[in-house]
């Protein structure tokens, strides 16, 4: 049994990958620097590992990976921002370095696609990291994937979150460029064929699916596809920086991502996929199949533990949902024991302070409950003394409950909508972070106008949450 380790497995790719890898037969170990997510979306596999590893950190790179046979590289840091060539390359020369003293056959490094025009930082980012990873001696496989189909992709969740969110479609000029996307399944298959068959040398390939089609194209059999009406107008006023802040109000793919893809996209992305489809030919899924098997398949997103599992999150979840949620909240930082932070967020909902700050407005919007179609608000606090699973605070519901460390209650009012909010207690050495965050998957455009309608109310009643909490707990101390 070969070991295999998936670096960047939290990932859209990686986090589905995982599964096909054990189902093969293989020792997988999957690594990530988010590895409380990873380990809430992936189910538990007898041959499959999880494990926290930062590539920043290059002894801890140097450690692991030299342990494997086959790496996947999944890694991208388009989340990081303006600075993610420099952060790119700083993990590529990491990851360099650890197979100098490693015995790894082989390195399966997932790419992008180069625009046959102009310019993108992020591609250039992908070039430069393959061109990098081949300075080393053991051989790199490396694929350039065009636009990926898939429920989670973030282009396809871009373009169809337009397609939900928006009466008529806004988009830059760009939407005339041309690709050829590729279904996720064909392109799983490429990569765990490569795993099973290596060259034994540097080998560079591009991957893209079988029809060729404009954005323009592409949107229509999204709205076909979901039943949207298809009203498209393509403005120049959007300048890819116009652009970018559009996508932030429409869509729920983080900003950082969305505005690099963006850049990408202002360029026609058409893979020539022909010698990976003569070494390794299969069934080729067209764009149309494509997107009508994502869109049936997007509600597994919350068949996971980021709910809880809850069959109330299973049962609102609808066609239409976005994928990716907004999301907003406060932290702070402190010196008081994660116990001590816990003691008074276990209290949420007693009678006195039920939601330590802002009491008022929690309550106003229990009773505006009312107009979206709810009932009378109901008033209930868990048993005690310590929350579980189940419990219900008010409206919320416990899905997710870990002492002294995580808390997550279902939003069980009316809203255009699924939601959660979220407690976290991170234990960082000398000091503990104490982390709120309200998570909003909006339901198509009243869910985007309902978000905004509440942001007034994020701008400050999550800061002064997490203020209140760490005050009581330091007045709790004082009292003994």
């Amino acid at each position: 049994m070969k070991k295999v380790l998936v670096l960047g497995a939290s990932g859209y790719i990686g986090s589905q990958l995982l599964i096909k890898l054990c189902d093969q037969g293989y020792d997988v170990t999957a690594a990530a620097r988010q590895i409380d997510y990873l380990r809430a979306r992936t189910p538990e596999r007898p041959n499959l590992t999880l494990c926290y590893l930062d590539l920043a950190d290059a002894e801890a790179t140097k450690a692991l990976v030299p342990t494997f046979d086959i790496v996947y590289f999944l890694v991208h840091g388009m989340a990081q921002g303006h600075d993610f060539i420099d952060y790119e390359i700083a993990l590529a020369e990491n990851f360099t370095a650890a197979l100098a003293i490693s015995h790894v056959e082989q390195v399966i490094y997932l790419s992008a696609i180069q625009p046959q025009t102009g310019n993108s930082e992020h591609l250039l980012a992908r070039k430069m990291t393959g061109e990098i990873l081949r300075t080393s001696h053991v051989p790199i496989t490396e694929i350039r994937a065009g636009v990926i189909i898939g429920p989670g992709s973030a282009a396809f969740e871009i373009m169809r979150d337009f397609v939900y969110n928006l009466p008529v479609l806004i988009t830059p000029k760009w939407v005339d460029s041309k690709a050829n996307p590729i279904a996720l399944e064909n392109l799983n298959y490429y990569l765990l064929q490569l795993a099973e068959n290596p060259s034994g040398e540097h080998q560079l390939y591009e991957a893209g699916g079988p029809d060729l089609l404009s954005y323009r194209e592409q949107f229509r059999v999204i709205c076909q596809a979901s039943h949207q009406p298809y009203r498209l107008y393509a403005t120049a006023l959007l300048t890819p920086k116009m652009a970018s802040y559009w996508l932030g109000m429409v869509t729920s793919v983080p900003a950082t991502i969305g505005a690099a893809l963006l850049a990408g996209l202002e360029h026609d992305f058409i893979a020539d996929s022909s010698a990976l489809e003569n070494r390794f030919p299969q069934p080729m899924i067209t764009f149309e199949t494509m997107v009508k098997t994502s869109i049936e398949q997007e509600g597994k997103f919350v068949r996971s533990n980021v709910w809880g599992f809850d069959p109330a999150a299973l049962n609102r979840w609808q066609a239409g949902y976005g994928y990716y949620p907004k999301q907003t909240g406060a932290s702070i930082e402190t010196d008081l024991s994660a116990e001590q932070l816990w003691q008074v967020v276990k209290t949420l909902g007693n009678r006195q302070d039920p939601y330590f700050f802002a009491n008022a407005l929690w309550r106003t919007r229990e009773w505006l409950d009312i107009f979206f179609g709810g009932g009378k608000p109901l008033r209930r606090s868990p048993e005690g003394p310590e929350l579980k699973i189940g419990d219900h605070i008010d409206s919320w519901k416990v899905i997710r409950c870990e002492q002294n460390q995580f808390l997550s209650l279902l939003f069980g009012m009316q809203g255009p909508g699924l939601g959660r909010l979220e407690f976290s207690i991170t234990d960082q050495g000398d000091t503990r972070l104490l982390n709120i965050t309200a998570w909003w998957h909006p339901q198509g455009f009243k869910g985007l106008l309902y978000w905004f309608a509440m942001m007034p109310a994020h701008l400050f009643i999550f800061k002064g949450m997490v203020k209140a909490i760490v005050r009581k707990a330091n007045q709790s101390l004082e009292s003994k």
